[in-house]
């Protein structure tokens, strides 16, 4: 079943703001205000991005309905370390209940234990699709036997993934050039791409490079967390992130915002 994206769409372009790295990392990427998911639920509506990307636990406390809401069904720490597995923790139906209009999950191939991930997310993308909610895979090459997870084919991989299991939008690293993404766009077929923000970037002029590359391989925008909440002014960094991916602009354009 085909289902609708164009709820997190404005200009058929999107800005996702990801708040689900509590447990994945830890409070160690917090400051002193992104600690308190308030701030950053406050931050996605006073900037107006296309979604706000949650865990469950998060939603349930702190989402206030403004923006549309992705939260992520399954999840893991970081403390074990190994082969990573991440496992389902929320229902697609508990999902829509606390408010989402769409569902993510992370996938790991390469991993030992990607086929546990893979079948799950096949389950995940029929029950969303029944209920009419897109499904949105974070997709991140990882273990052993993957040696760089942001070269052309290991990135171009893990799109056509996100496309063969079923996802309607793919979240993937990028490749370090425009040249380079633009085939993981086309290996993503119709599954609509967004770059992963990952670790804030040294300045903001370089994460915005970045973006201008993701754009420039017609994706469909980015999945930003960290390179906006741990900016010294994280409206200025939404605005500027939404100057290029919304509205086309230059990266000096954008810097002048």
């Amino acid at each position: 079943m085909v289902v609708s994206f164009e709820k997190f769409l404005t200009k058929g372009k999107s800005v996702l703001l990801a708040y689900d790295h509590g447990l994945e990392h830890g409070p160690t990427d917090f400051n002193e205000q992104s600690v308190d998911p308030s701030f950053v639920v406050e931050l996605a509506s006073k900037v107006g991005v296309n979604a706000l990307a949650l865990q469950k636990g998060v939603a349930e406390k702190y989402y206030d309905g403004k923006i549309p809401l992705v939260i992520k069904v399954n999840g893991k720490t970081n403390i074990l370390g190994g082969e990573p597995l991440s496992r389902q923790i929320c229902s697609v139906d508990e999902a829509i209940s606390l408010g989402a209009s769409a569902v993510g999950y992370t996938i790991y191939p390469g991993s030992v234990h990607e086929s546990i991930m893979l079948q799950e997310f096949g389950q995940i993308v029929e029950e969303a699709h029944e209920r009419g909610v897109p499904a949105i895979a974070w997709v991140y090459p990882r273990g052993a036997a993957v040696k760089n997870d942001t070269s052309k084919e290991m990135v171009a991989y893990a799109a056509r993934v996100g496309l063969e299991a079923g996802a309607d939008a793919v979240k993937i690293k990028y490749t370090g050039d425009a040249e380079s993404f633009s085939w993981a766009v086309k290996a993503a077929g119709k599954a609509r791409v967004f770059m992963s923000g990952g670790p804030k970037a040294p300045t903001d002029e370089d994460f915005l490079r970045q973006l201008r590359g993701v754009m420039d391989a017609k994706a469909t925008g980015v999945a930003v967390g960290r390179n906006v909440w741990q900016n010294e002014d994280p409206i200025r960094m939404a605005k500027r992130v939404k100057a290029i991916v919304i509205d086309d602009k230059s990266v000096e354009e954008a810097l002048t915002l």
